[in-house]
């Protein structure tokens, strides 16, 4: 039997004990461990994370800068504070000995040759323990075919998570049809966050995203759409930031760059560091330029 330790006799009485709100926008009543995740996808000192999105061959396969992801992607990840994937993705291209959050995509169904909006659950939320995801993603096509449908994959995943302390990111997609405008991102960023997301990816939009990310009432992480012009991907990401967007979900814009591993850094001291587009873009263009040599 171990010896017993003499009582404490050292309460610190004059230092009042604290109680923190949490640092996320509408996270402060979540349970501990969902916070836990949250705070290992999200920086803590910025309050804002960098995602790196690669999960888009679960509808159109190995698209352009994803053929092989061991070779093209593995090297820079570590730039990003969270990973977007598969979980097929996950077991069979990165090492376990990877530490930074993983979220993983939920939903999936149909490919490019089918109806988009026609998606189901595609995974279980024991799986993604066993993965240690920090999140799940789950695809809301608001206005779309199956909107409903989409919505239900969503508020299921969201009841399940709750049970486990999984947070739940909803994606609002956007169809070929659909305008993409503020009064439509404002309504499916509301949806998504009023049945209990807990944080959501939108895209960017230059007239009234301020509007979208103020009536959202958790955090907002912007898209990255389709790739463009580097000096734009990254005054984008610095528009997101300055009006309320908890970050960026990049994909395309980062692994189809012409360097991908400067062009991460180059977004990640935009949102971590509120560098301006222009002294990121010559970062961009040095780390490029260093990468070469």
């Amino acid at each position: 039997m171990p010896e017993v330790d003499k009582e404490g006799k050292d309460f610190c009485l004059k230092v009042p004990a604290k109680n923190d709100g949490f640092f996320l926008k509408g996270s402060n009543s979540l349970d501990w461990g969902m916070k836990n995740r949250l705070a290992r996808i999200f920086n803590p000192e910025s309050g804002r994370t960098v995602m790196l999105a690669i999960d888009h061959g679960y509808f159109q396969g190995p698209t352009t800068g994803l053929e092989r992801i061991d070779v093209k992607v593995l090297p820079f990840a570590p730039y990003a504070d969270t990973l977007m994937l598969t979980r097929g993705i996950l077991r069979s291209q990165v090492p376990p000995s990877y530490i930074k959050s993983i979220v993983l995509r939920a939903s999936g169904g149909p490919s490019i040759l089918k109806e988009l909006s026609n998606e189901q659950i595609a995974m279980d939320m024991e799986d993604a323990l066993r993965l240690n995801a920090c999140a799940l993603a789950v695809q809301v096509f608001i206005g779309g075919e199956y909107e409903t449908q989409s919505v239900h994959n969503m508020t299921r995943l969201i009841d399940m998570g709750m049970r486990y302390g999984m947070p739940i990111l909803a994606v609002t997609a956007v169809g070929k049809d659909m305008a993409r405008d503020a009064r439509y991102f404002r309504l499916a960023c509301r949806i998504c966050a009023e049945l209990g997301a807990a944080y959501v990816k939108t895209y960017y939009i230059p007239d009234g995203f301020e509007t979208v990310t103020a009536s959202c009432p958790v955090p907002i992480v912007m898209a990255g759409g389709k790739k463009i012009p580097e000096i734009d991907a990254l005054t984008m990401a610095h528009n997101a930031v300055q009006q309320g967007a908890s970050g960026v979900d990049m994909g395309r814009n980062i692994f189809q760059s012409e360097s991908p591993e400067a062009m991460i850094q180059a977004v990640g001291a935009v949102v971590h560091e509120n560098l301006s587009p222009q002294h990121a873009h010559e970062m961009y263009l040095d780390l490029k330029t260093k990468g070469r040599t």
